[in-house]
């Protein structure tokens, strides 16, 4: 499966903007990605005002989603800020190329910035199959927290984070991704935004590929670049098997 990261400044709080810069830069891997992969909160950039930026599952970004899904045929992911309910979710769509889609609404909210306080946190883990894919996509923060992500009886292969994750702290970034491929023997995705926002963070990217055990399938990228890479499932079977360090994993509930 060829995986497309796709890493760029957003405009901050302008959706159509995000969109249109989108749908120019989607253009140039039209029919060599399998899935497309965009940051968190793709639309907007990570904000605390989703009252004044929100959309909804009918809003103009799902629809978005599902066209570019549709055109170029690929799957595309990434979060947005989503009103529903009166409540509002930092959530990711994972938008399959027949339109159909999934959604996982961001778990662990970043109390530092104040997300708690403005978003609701999501409940349920999401497992999407695509293309004989066992996929289990998260969002930011949730990296903090390997308990989420722990592979249970060989429930993913390809763990994704798409992200907002800053410069200030972009060391955990690097180390924690490696930690969750080494600990789930998975392959790990992780799409980050990079420029600078409001708040004057600023962002390098380090969107990047990893194996399972490890190892870089690509490096972390800095600036607004997209990244192609091809992976194979059967080196991973291989080592699965041969070395079986899940099988020793402790079993729990989550609750």
């Amino acid at each position: 499966m060829k995986i497309a990261l796709v890493q760029f400044s957003p405009v901050w709080q302008d959706k159509q903007k995000n969109l249109d810069l989108l749908t120019q830069k989607l253009e140039n891997i039209d029919q060599t990605a399998d899935l497309v992969i965009l940051p968190e909160m793709f639309t907007t950039g990570f904000t605390m005002s989703p009252q004044e930026v929100y959309d909804t599952q009918d809003g103009i970004t799902l629809s978005w989603m599902q066209k570019m899904a549709e055109k170029h045929q690929f799957a595309i992911t990434g979060s947005v800020v989503i009103k529903e309910d009166n409540r509002y979710f930092n959530r990711l769509y994972f938008v399959l190329p027949n339109g159909d889609y999934y959604t996982y609404d961001k778990r662990h909210l970043f109390t530092l910035a104040g997300e708690d306080k403005v978003y609701d946190a999501g409940i349920n883990k999401l497992t999407v199959i695509y293309k004989d894919w066992k996929i289990r996509p998260l969002i930011c923060y949730d990296l903090r927290f390997p308990v989420y992500s722990r592979v249970v009886e060989e429930d993913y292969e390809l763990l994704i984070y798409v992200a907002s994750w800053p410069d200030q702290r972009i060391y955990a970034w690097d180390t924690l991704l490696k930690a969750r491929a080494i600990e789930n023997m998975c392959f790990v995705a992780a799409v980050n935004r990079s420029g600078t926002d409001p708040a004057e963070n600023k962002y390098s990217g380090h969107s990047q590929m990893l194996d399972y055990m490890g190892q870089y399938l690509q490096q972390p990228v800095i600036g607004d670049k997209i990244e192609i890479i091809e992976l194979s499932k059967e080196g991973l079977k291989k080592a699965r098997e041969k070395l079986a360090f899940l099988n020793d994993a402790d079993h729990f509930e989550l609750y």
